[in-house]
Protein backbone atom coordinates (compact mmCIF):
# COMPACT_ATOMS: atom_id res chain seq x y z
CA UNK A 1 0.00 0.00 0.00
CA UNK A 2 1.35 3.58 -1.25
CA UNK A 3 1.95 5.87 1.63
CA UNK A 4 -0.18 8.08 0.17
CA UNK A 5 -3.11 7.79 -2.26
CA UNK A 6 -4.49 9.72 -5.30
CA UNK A 7 -7.33 10.79 -3.65
CA UNK A 8 -5.51 12.41 -0.93
CA UNK A 9 -3.47 14.27 -3.48
CA UNK A 10 -6.73 15.28 -5.55
CA UNK A 11 -7.68 16.95 -2.75
CA UNK A 12 -5.04 18.41 -1.65
CA UNK A 13 -4.44 20.36 -5.19
CA UNK A 14 -1.13 18.72 -5.94
CA UNK A 15 -2.08 18.35 -9.45
CA UNK A 16 -2.01 22.12 -9.88
CA UNK A 17 1.06 23.41 -12.27
CA UNK A 18 2.00 26.92 -12.78
CA UNK A 19 0.69 28.81 -15.81
CA UNK A 20 1.79 27.72 -19.28
CA UNK A 21 4.22 30.59 -19.78
CA UNK A 22 6.00 29.84 -16.70
CA UNK A 23 7.41 26.41 -17.37
CA UNK A 24 11.02 24.17 -17.38
CA UNK A 25 10.84 22.24 -20.29
CA UNK A 26 12.96 19.81 -17.84
CA UNK A 27 9.26 18.89 -16.28
CA UNK A 28 7.50 17.70 -19.49
CA UNK A 29 7.68 13.98 -18.63
CA UNK A 30 5.82 15.08 -15.20
CA UNK A 31 3.39 17.13 -16.53
CA UNK A 32 0.03 14.94 -17.65
CA UNK A 33 -1.64 17.98 -19.43
CA UNK A 34 -3.25 21.29 -19.53
CA UNK A 35 -6.27 23.22 -18.71
CA UNK A 36 -7.36 26.57 -18.63
CA UNK A 37 -3.77 27.78 -19.19
CA UNK A 38 -2.27 26.06 -16.26
CA UNK A 39 -0.15 22.89 -16.44
CA UNK A 40 -1.77 19.55 -14.63
CA UNK A 41 0.94 17.11 -12.79
CA UNK A 42 0.67 13.41 -13.15
CA UNK A 43 -0.33 12.45 -9.97
CA UNK A 44 0.48 8.73 -10.90
CA UNK A 45 4.17 9.97 -11.18
CA UNK A 46 3.81 11.78 -7.93
CA UNK A 47 2.61 8.42 -6.01
CA UNK A 48 5.61 6.20 -7.21
CA UNK A 49 8.32 9.30 -6.27
CA UNK A 50 6.40 10.12 -3.10
CA UNK A 51 7.12 6.56 -2.21
CA UNK A 52 10.40 6.41 -3.56
CA UNK A 53 11.80 9.49 -1.70
CA UNK A 54 9.79 7.67 1.73
CA UNK A 55 11.67 5.01 1.79
CA UNK A 56 15.33 6.64 0.98
CA UNK A 57 14.67 9.12 3.82
CA UNK A 58 13.54 6.29 6.35
CA UNK A 59 16.91 4.74 5.34
CA UNK A 60 18.95 7.74 6.01
CA UNK A 61 16.83 8.35 9.42
CA UNK A 62 17.37 4.46 10.55
CA UNK A 63 21.03 4.98 10.09
CA UNK A 64 21.26 7.68 12.54
CA UNK A 65 20.54 10.69 9.94
CA UNK A 66 19.81 14.13 10.61
CA UNK A 67 17.53 16.03 8.18
CA UNK A 68 17.16 19.62 7.28
CA UNK A 69 14.03 21.14 6.52
CA UNK A 70 13.75 24.25 4.03
CA UNK A 71 10.75 26.42 3.47
CA UNK A 72 10.96 30.38 3.71
CA UNK A 73 8.33 31.42 1.57
CA UNK A 74 5.94 32.54 3.66
CA UNK A 75 2.76 30.09 3.13
CA UNK A 76 5.46 27.33 3.44
CA UNK A 77 7.30 28.85 7.03
CA UNK A 78 4.60 27.33 9.71
CA UNK A 79 4.04 24.34 8.05
CA UNK A 80 7.95 23.57 7.79
CA UNK A 81 8.83 24.59 11.25
CA UNK A 82 5.69 22.25 12.62
CA UNK A 83 6.46 19.43 10.56
CA UNK A 84 10.40 19.83 11.53
CA UNK A 85 9.55 20.19 15.01
CA UNK A 86 7.20 16.97 15.22
CA UNK A 87 9.55 14.47 14.01
CA UNK A 88 12.24 16.16 15.95
CA UNK A 89 14.39 17.38 13.18
CA UNK A 90 15.97 20.58 12.68
CA UNK A 91 14.48 23.51 9.89
CA UNK A 92 15.03 27.46 8.24
CA UNK A 93 11.88 29.11 7.58
CA UNK A 94 13.60 32.20 7.57
CA UNK A 95 15.99 33.85 5.00
CA UNK A 96 18.68 31.54 4.35
CA UNK A 97 21.77 33.07 4.90
CA UNK A 98 24.66 32.08 2.35
CA UNK A 99 27.17 29.70 3.97
CA UNK A 100 24.93 27.93 6.35
CA UNK A 101 26.07 24.34 5.37
CA UNK A 102 28.95 25.57 3.52
CA UNK A 103 30.45 28.18 5.93
CA UNK A 104 29.35 26.17 9.39
CA UNK A 105 31.62 27.29 11.44
CA UNK A 106 31.02 30.35 10.88
CA UNK A 107 27.27 30.01 11.66
CA UNK A 108 28.12 27.90 14.88
CA UNK A 109 30.04 31.17 15.64
CA UNK A 110 27.14 32.77 15.82
CA UNK A 111 24.88 30.20 17.24
CA UNK A 112 27.52 30.22 20.27
CA UNK A 113 26.36 33.97 20.52
CA UNK A 114 23.00 33.46 20.96
CA UNK A 115 23.86 30.85 23.46
CA UNK A 116 26.03 33.54 25.62
CA UNK A 117 23.53 35.89 25.91
CA UNK A 118 20.60 33.51 26.91
CA UNK A 119 22.94 32.29 29.77
CA UNK A 120 23.76 36.01 30.75
CA UNK A 121 19.83 36.81 31.41
CA UNK A 122 19.69 33.13 33.21
CA UNK A 123 22.46 33.92 35.92
CA UNK A 124 21.17 37.41 36.14
CA UNK A 125 23.74 39.51 34.24
CA UNK A 126 20.90 41.60 32.35
CA UNK A 127 20.31 43.01 35.92
CA UNK A 128 23.54 44.31 36.82
CA UNK A 129 24.04 46.24 33.20
CA UNK A 130 22.66 49.45 31.72
CA UNK A 131 18.80 49.71 30.28
CA UNK A 132 20.35 50.69 26.56
CA UNK A 133 22.74 47.75 26.34
CA UNK A 134 20.12 45.25 27.92
CA UNK A 135 17.42 46.23 25.33
CA UNK A 136 20.34 46.02 22.64
CA UNK A 137 21.16 42.44 24.03
CA UNK A 138 17.94 41.67 23.72
CA UNK A 139 17.42 42.79 20.08
CA UNK A 140 20.21 40.49 19.26
CA UNK A 141 18.97 37.76 20.89
CA UNK A 142 15.92 38.25 18.62
CA UNK A 143 17.49 38.48 15.44
CA UNK A 144 20.10 35.37 16.30
CA UNK A 145 16.71 33.41 17.32
CA UNK A 146 15.11 34.19 14.85
CA UNK A 147 17.64 33.20 11.93
CA UNK A 148 19.11 29.98 13.72
CA UNK A 149 16.21 29.02 16.44
CA UNK A 150 15.56 26.10 13.83
CA UNK A 151 19.24 24.87 13.90
CA UNK A 152 20.75 25.61 17.18
CA UNK A 153 21.13 22.10 18.03
CA UNK A 154 22.43 20.81 15.22
CA UNK A 155 26.18 20.46 15.75
CA UNK A 156 27.12 18.40 12.45
CA UNK A 157 25.96 18.73 8.85
CA UNK A 158 22.54 17.34 7.99
CA UNK A 159 22.63 13.89 6.26
CA UNK A 160 19.69 15.03 3.65
CA UNK A 161 16.95 18.13 3.49
CA UNK A 162 14.01 18.36 2.33
CA UNK A 163 13.10 21.54 0.12
CA UNK A 164 10.12 23.04 -0.90
CA UNK A 165 10.47 24.92 -3.82
CA UNK A 166 13.97 24.53 -5.07
CA UNK A 167 13.76 27.53 -7.42
CA UNK A 168 13.31 30.14 -4.17
CA UNK A 169 15.77 28.28 -2.42
CA UNK A 170 18.74 27.57 -5.27
CA UNK A 171 21.02 28.87 -2.65
CA UNK A 172 20.61 25.83 0.09
CA UNK A 173 20.34 23.20 -2.99
CA UNK A 174 23.56 24.27 -4.51
CA UNK A 175 25.43 24.61 -1.12
CA UNK A 176 23.79 20.94 -0.49
CA UNK A 177 25.15 19.09 -3.76
CA UNK A 178 28.54 21.02 -2.96
CA UNK A 179 28.90 18.96 -0.01
CA UNK A 180 26.90 15.82 -1.47
CA UNK A 181 23.89 16.17 0.64
CA UNK A 182 20.97 14.66 -0.47
CA UNK A 183 18.22 16.32 -1.63
CA UNK A 184 14.60 15.48 -1.27
CA UNK A 185 12.21 18.32 -3.12
CA UNK A 186 8.82 19.44 -3.92
CA UNK A 187 9.42 20.44 -7.30
CA UNK A 188 6.97 22.30 -8.90
CA UNK A 189 6.55 23.20 -13.32
CA UNK A 190 8.93 26.17 -12.81
CA UNK A 191 11.67 24.19 -11.34
CA UNK A 192 14.65 22.23 -12.64
CA UNK A 193 14.51 18.67 -11.33
CA UNK A 194 18.34 17.81 -12.32
CA UNK A 195 19.07 20.42 -9.04
CA UNK A 196 17.49 17.29 -7.17
CA UNK A 197 17.96 14.09 -5.74
CA UNK A 198 14.46 12.87 -5.28
CA UNK A 199 12.05 14.40 -7.22
CA UNK A 200 8.36 14.75 -6.10
CA UNK A 201 6.55 16.64 -8.52
CA UNK A 202 3.69 18.63 -7.05
CA UNK A 203 1.76 22.73 -6.47
CA UNK A 204 4.47 24.05 -4.01
CA UNK A 205 2.46 27.37 -3.60
CA UNK A 206 -0.56 25.74 -1.97
CA UNK A 207 -0.80 25.19 1.72
CA UNK A 208 -2.96 21.48 1.84
CA UNK A 209 -0.40 20.25 -0.94
CA UNK A 210 2.70 21.34 1.26
CA UNK A 211 1.42 20.48 3.96
CA UNK A 212 0.65 16.80 2.64
CA UNK A 213 3.76 16.06 1.22
CA UNK A 214 6.23 17.77 3.95
CA UNK A 215 3.71 15.81 6.60
CA UNK A 216 4.15 12.42 4.45
CA UNK A 217 8.09 13.14 4.09
CA UNK A 218 7.88 13.67 8.49
CA UNK A 219 6.07 10.32 8.78
CA UNK A 220 9.19 9.06 7.28
CA UNK A 221 11.38 10.22 10.17
CA UNK A 222 8.77 9.42 13.26
CA UNK A 223 8.91 6.02 11.73
CA UNK A 224 11.95 5.41 11.07
CA UNK A 225 13.03 6.66 14.16
CA UNK A 226 10.25 4.06 15.82
CA UNK A 227 7.51 6.14 16.25
CA UNK A 228 4.01 6.14 14.79
CA UNK A 229 3.20 7.77 11.71
CA UNK A 230 -0.09 10.59 11.70
CA UNK A 231 -3.16 10.84 9.13
CA UNK A 232 -2.74 13.89 8.05
CA UNK A 233 -5.69 16.62 8.29
CA UNK A 234 -6.48 19.36 6.19
CA UNK A 235 -8.78 22.35 7.90
CA UNK A 236 -11.55 23.42 5.93
CA UNK A 237 -9.60 26.61 5.21
CA UNK A 238 -9.55 27.90 1.71
CA UNK A 239 -6.31 27.19 -0.28
CA UNK A 240 -3.88 29.86 -0.51
CA UNK A 241 -2.67 29.63 -3.93
CA UNK A 242 -2.20 32.30 -7.14
CA UNK A 243 -3.37 30.06 -9.71
CA UNK A 244 -6.13 26.57 -10.40
CA UNK A 245 -9.53 26.27 -9.06
CA UNK A 246 -10.92 28.54 -6.36
CA UNK A 247 -7.86 31.24 -6.43
CA UNK A 248 -8.33 34.12 -7.87
CA UNK A 249 -5.27 36.35 -9.09
CA UNK A 250 -5.93 39.52 -7.59
CA UNK A 251 -7.50 38.04 -4.40
CA UNK A 252 -9.51 40.88 -2.41
CA UNK A 253 -9.80 42.93 -5.22
CA UNK A 254 -12.96 43.11 -6.81
CA UNK A 255 -13.31 44.34 -11.18
CA UNK A 256 -13.83 48.00 -12.07
CA UNK A 257 -16.94 47.49 -13.12
CA UNK A 258 -18.17 46.39 -9.23
CA UNK A 259 -15.88 49.05 -7.65
CA UNK A 260 -17.54 51.97 -10.05
CA UNK A 261 -21.09 50.65 -9.38
CA UNK A 262 -20.04 50.32 -5.15
CA UNK A 263 -18.51 54.43 -5.95
CA UNK A 264 -22.32 54.98 -7.44
CA UNK A 265 -23.80 53.49 -4.92
CA UNK A 266 -22.44 55.32 -1.98
CA UNK A 267 -22.55 58.47 -3.84
CA UNK A 268 -26.76 57.93 -3.90
CA UNK A 269 -26.52 56.81 0.05
CA UNK A 270 -24.80 60.51 0.69
CA UNK A 271 -27.49 62.10 -1.62
CA UNK A 272 -30.36 60.64 0.01
CA UNK A 273 -28.98 61.59 3.48
CA UNK A 274 -28.31 65.23 2.39
CA UNK A 275 -31.83 65.31 1.46
CA UNK A 276 -33.31 63.89 4.40
CA UNK A 277 -31.29 66.61 6.63
CA UNK A 278 -32.68 69.79 4.41
CA UNK A 279 -36.29 68.25 4.67
CA UNK A 280 -36.52 68.60 8.10
CA UNK A 281 -34.96 72.47 8.07
CA UNK A 282 -37.11 73.18 5.45
CA UNK A 283 -40.07 72.82 7.85
CA UNK A 284 -38.42 74.09 11.00
CA UNK A 285 -38.02 77.59 8.95
CA UNK A 286 -41.89 76.53 7.76
CA UNK A 287 -42.97 76.59 11.41
CA UNK A 288 -41.19 80.05 12.19
CA UNK A 289 -42.56 81.68 9.42
CA UNK A 290 -46.07 80.62 10.62
CA UNK A 291 -44.89 81.51 14.49
CA UNK A 292 -44.19 84.83 13.48
CA UNK A 293 -47.48 85.72 11.59
CA UNK A 294 -49.68 84.25 14.43
CA UNK A 295 -47.36 86.78 16.71
CA UNK A 296 -48.34 89.46 13.95
CA UNK A 297 -52.27 88.96 14.16
CA UNK A 298 -52.06 88.77 18.04
CA UNK A 299 -50.53 92.29 18.41
CA UNK A 300 -52.96 93.93 15.83
CA UNK A 301 -56.17 92.18 17.53
CA UNK A 302 -55.95 94.24 20.31
CA UNK A 303 -55.80 97.77 18.80
CA UNK A 304 -58.42 97.06 16.38
CA UNK A 305 -60.84 96.23 19.27
CA UNK A 306 -60.11 99.48 21.28
CA UNK A 307 -61.41 101.60 18.09
CA UNK A 308 -64.64 99.76 18.26
CA UNK A 309 -65.09 101.06 21.48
Amino acid sequence: MSVVNKNQLLEAGVHFGHNTRRWNPKMKEYIFGERNGIYIIDLDKTVVMLEEAYKALFNIVQNNGSVLFVGTRKQTQEVVREEAIRCGQYYVDQRWLGGTLTNYKTIRRSIGRLFEIERMEEEGIFDVLPKKEVILLKKEQAKLEKFFGGIRDMKNLPDAMVVVDPKSEQIAVREARKLGIPIFALVDTNCDPDEVDYVIPGNDDAIRAVKLIVGTLANAVVEAQGGTPIQIEFTDEPQQDDRGRGRNRGKGKKPRKQQQEKVEEVKEEEKTEEEKAEKPAKKTKAAKAEKVEEVKEESETPEETKEEK
